[in-house]
């Protein structure tokens, strides 16, 4: 499973709820076309965490990088409705931070014949 993560904050005067709502209709748009496995919106909670780490923290699980790169290509294309969807999130967040990870250790990782 491959986890694609992005944090954001919120661009001033934006609602937590409506921009949790856009995010979700996004994010079952990819997943009810296959695009990703699955997703999960979290927000930090009583403050806890570094400053450098925005608010909200949003995880998209795909199966591979195969299945991500489809959800790429669909987003973009920058059309139809897919484009709107991306926009109604995007236009409504600041310092946006991206990374990808892997559950670890791999399924294929074999051990014991490692050369270093």
């Amino acid at each position: 499973m491959d986890i694609y993560h992005i944090w954001c904050d919120l661009k001033p005067g934006v609602s937590d709820l409506e921009f949790c709502a856009r995010v979700s209709v996004y994010m079952t748009h990819l997943k009810d076309g296959g695009k990703i496995s699955n997703f999960r919106i979290t927000r930090r909670k009583l403050g806890l965490g570094p400053a450098e780490m925005a608010e909200f923290h949003i995880t998209l699980e795909t199966e591979n990088l195969a299945q991500l790169d489809e959800a790429f290509q669909h987003v973009a294309s920058r059309s139809g409705e897919v484009e709107s969807f991306h926009h109604a999130v995007n236009s409504q967040v600041s310092s946006v931070k991206f990374a990808l990870y892997r559950d670890f250790p791999d399924a294929v990782r074999k051990t014991g014949e490692e050369k270093f």
